[in-house]
Order: C-alpha cells, then sequence, then structure tokens
C-alpha cells in the first residue's frame, strides 16, 4: 500500500510540475505578445518604408531617362551615341525613335509603378501602332528586345506588343481600337 501511495504522490507531483510549466510558459507568452505585435508592426513599416523607397527610386530613374533621352533628342551629336541602328535611319528619324522610346518606356515605367493596368498598357499599345513612325520603331527594336530575358516582365509586354502588331495588320477592318484581345490580369 505504501508503495501505491508513493507511486500516486509521484504522478501527483509531476503533473503539478507540469501544469506549472504550462502556466509559466502562458504567463511568458503573454509577457511576450505586446514585444512581438510591437516587432511585426515594426517590419510592416520598414516593408512598406522600402516599397516607398524603391517607387521613388524607379520615379527617379524614369526622370533620368527622360534627360537623358531629351538631350539626344535636342543635339545630333548626343543622338550618335545612342545610334543603335548602324546608321541605318536618319538623324530625324532617329530623334523620333528616341521619342518612341520615351514614350514606350514612360508606359512600361507606369505599368510597373502599378499606375496602368496590363489592360491599359494594351490600350496604348493600340493606340500607339496606329501611328507609322511608332511601329517603323517597333521593327526597328525587335531585335533589341530579343536580348530581354524571356521571363521578364518587359520581354512578356514586348511579346504582346508584337501579337497585337500582327493582329493590327492582319484585322479587314477600320475599327483598330477592337482589334485584339485585352489581356486578364
Amino acid at each position: 500500500m505504501a508503495t501505491r501511495n508513493i507511486g500516486l504522490r509521484g504522478l501527483r507531483a509531476v503533473a503539478s510540475a507540469g501544469v506549472g510549466l504550462a502556466a509559466g510558459a502562458a504567463v511568458t507568452l503573454a509577457a511576450q505578445r505586446p514585444a512581438l505585435k510591437s516587432l511585426r508592426a515594426r517590419i510592416e513599416h520598414l516593408e512598406h518604408a522600402s516599397q516607398a523607397q524603391h517607387q521613388t527610386n524607379f520615379a527617379h530613374q524614369q526622370r533620368l531617362h527622360w534627360e537623358l533621352l531629351s538631350k539626344a533628342m535636342d543635339d545630333p551629336d548626343l543622338a550618335e551615341v545612342l545610334d543603335a541602328y548602324d546608321g541605318t535611319v536618319s538623324p530625324r528619324t532617329q530623334r523620333q525613335f528616341l521619342f518612341a522610346n520615351a514614350l514606350y518606356t514612360n508606359a512600361l515605367c507606369y505599368y510597373r509603378m502599378g499606375n496602368m493596368t496590363r489592360e491599359e498598357f494594351f490600350g496604348f499599345a493600340r493606340s500607339m501602332l496606329q501611328n507609322p513612325i511608332f511601329r517603323e520603331y517597333w521593327y526597328a527594336t525587335r531585335p533589341h528586345r530579343a536580348t530581354l530575358i524571356d521571363t521578364s516582365e518587359e520581354a512578356k509586354l514586348g511579346r504582346m506588343v508584337d501579337d497585337l502588331l500582327v493582329q493590327l495588320e492582319e484585322a479587314d477592318i477600320d475599327e483598330w481600337w477592337v482589334v485584339g484581345e485585352p489581356p486578364s490580369e
């Protein structure tokens, strides 16, 4: 009988210790909860700040791109630096291509920043492809787009515009604004 009492007391002691341990863990977790909540809030704040900084950097880079292209459009000597057409286009055409590039890059950046949906980008491309100079630019820069990483967003959008151009050229209707199926997001 004494052995049973010792065994029961031992089990009670172990159970009591387990309950005490669990209670201690619960108290510790409860005490740490505000600190964890504060850390989560701080991490979210830093992530938002990082995103905002990325957007600011992206906008700054876009502005710099425009300034450089503007200088090249204004100065034929500088435009020669950007001649990626092996001298096959006139200086006037090259300036037009630089402007077409600026327009396309601007739309691309707007899309990347989230200021334009994929469907809106498609609409922009559809209207720009109505312009013969933009079409000529698009054809002339095909080798440049071929160097993009296939899975990049820029390459995917370029292929979307390529497909749209083919559809526009094959269309038998004058209503160009209905040609092509806008992509789903």
